[in-house]
């Protein structure tokens, strides 16, 4: 008999009692093994009523069955957050990589497990036609390439989750739309705010009237950025400057928090006089959007000055200001009203979710069973729009009037 069998047959025979309340043990409750239900482990709450009931066991799908990814760009985006918030997603695996680097390309998919033959240069993209795993692709290019690729990927079968903005001009962003409907494949632009549970937990609140009406909004996403050459100081492939970058999430924000979309804007921009690096696009944007109820909406968005990603909310009866508003995480609730005689501010203890993983996740579910994500390419055409219109206000110096989209921009709300 080799030396470490008895000690193995003691583990399995511990283990098997401790299934059962075996060696004296009392068995566990039920409270305390739960129960399998629909091929998911579940456990009954064990916090009193006063206490907020846990968030349950993760329920990931077994790896095979999960919506498999192949990453288009291999740039900070997609190797400090896409390819990382992999790890969380339960509906969803990286499967393949296409990128203009093959040197980094090999490091990337050994890190994450990924095939060598899964890898391809920007100029075999099609060869992931061939690779059945590949369900869907995310593309995390610079803002010019989005049309090309959400194309190429659209015509071989595979559905897109774009990063933002969709693109770099109306024309292009329609034309992804009508590509990818003409492919019958889904496109989603990848707009985590509105996945983020902050976000989501902030909408719920204004739309169940708790603070009144909501009347003025206030958005900023501020940062100082380094020097050049970056893409995102060229006009072709960016787009535009600190407003298509970071400026967006204000300006989306102000969209799916109220509910409506604007019909008038006013903006105003600046460049600082000899910096190189603003000769093509814009350092700093502010603008006010007036909606159909009343409500106004002021954004500032800049290149040039310390981070800040702050949203604050006036309503009838109180405010709501969230910290970190438009930043990878870190982000915190907090209510100000009235109580009884006195002014009070509280905080919403809102549990923190990778808004990388949610998003991908829900469009991996979509893909899944066929139905609209909650930010479909026609979000991204909107905001393409109204992005194109604050331009023009800018360069007119006045407000400009804004048409409603031709129908619905959001499919159903993420669970």
């Amino acid at each position: 008999m080799a030396e470490h069998e008895l000690p193995r047959r003691g583990l399995v025979l511990a283990a098997a009692a401790l299934g059962t309340g075996g060696a004296g043990y009392p068995p566990p409750s039920p409270i305390d093994s739960g129960h399998v239900e629909g091929g998911r482990v579940q456990f009954p709450d064990w916090r009193g009523p006063a206490d907020p009931p846990g968030g349950g066991a993760p329920q990931p799908r077994p790896p095979g069955e999960r919506i498999g990814f192949a990453v288009i760009g291999l740039g900070r985006i997609a190797l400090e957050e896409v390819l990382p918030a992999f790890a969380e997603c339960k509906e969803a695996r990286p499967v393949a990589l296409v990128s203009g680097s093959p040197e980094k390309a090999r490091v990337v998919a050994a890190q994450h497990g990924i095939p060598e033959g899964a890898v391809h240069g920007y100029g075999e993209l099609e060869r992931l036609r061939e690779n059945p795993a590949v369900q869907a692709v995310y593309i995390a290019l610079p803002n010019a390439m989005h049309r090309e690729y959400t194309e190429r990927a659209a015509a071989i079968g595979k559905h897109v989750l774009c990063e933002k903005p969709l693109a770099t001009s109306l024309a292009d962003c329609q034309a992804m739309t009508a590509a990818c409907a003409r492919a019958g494949v889904r496109l989603m632009i990848a707009y985590r705010a509105q996945y983020q549970p902050h976000h989501r937990a902030t909408i719920a609140l204004i739309r169940s009237r708790e603070l009144g009406r909501l009347r003025l909004i206030e958005a900023a996403n501020t940062q100082v950025n380094g020097p050049g050459p970056q893409w995102r100081y060229d006009g072709r492939m960016a787009g535009g400057g600190a407003l298509p970058d970071i400026g967006l999430y204000c300006l989306n924000a102000t969209r799916y928090l109220t509910g409506e979309e604007p019909v008038q804007a006013f903006a105003s921009i600046y460049s600082p006089p000899g910096d190189t690096r603003f000769a093509e696009v814009e350092e700093s944007i502010a603008f006010q959007l007036r909606f159909p109820s009343g409500l106004i909406a002021n954004c500032l968005s800049s290149y040039g000055t310390y981070e800040n990603r702050s949203l604050r909310l006036h309503f009838e009866r109180g405010s709501i200001e969230m910290a970190h508003a438009f930043a990878y995480e870190g982000q915190r609730l907090t209510v100000q009203r009235r109580v009884g005689e006195i002014g009070a501010e509280e905080e919403r203890i809102v549990k923190p979710k990778n808004q990388f993983a949610q998003e991908i996740d829900h469009f991996a579910a979509c893909v899944r069973e066929g139905r609209q994500p909650h930010t479909p390419g026609e979000e991204g055409v909107q905001d393409q729009a109204l992005m194109e219109a604050l331009y023009r206000s800018a360069k007119e110096g006045r407000p400009v009037r804004l048409e409603p989209p031709p129908g619905p921009t959001r499919g159903p709300d993420p669970a």
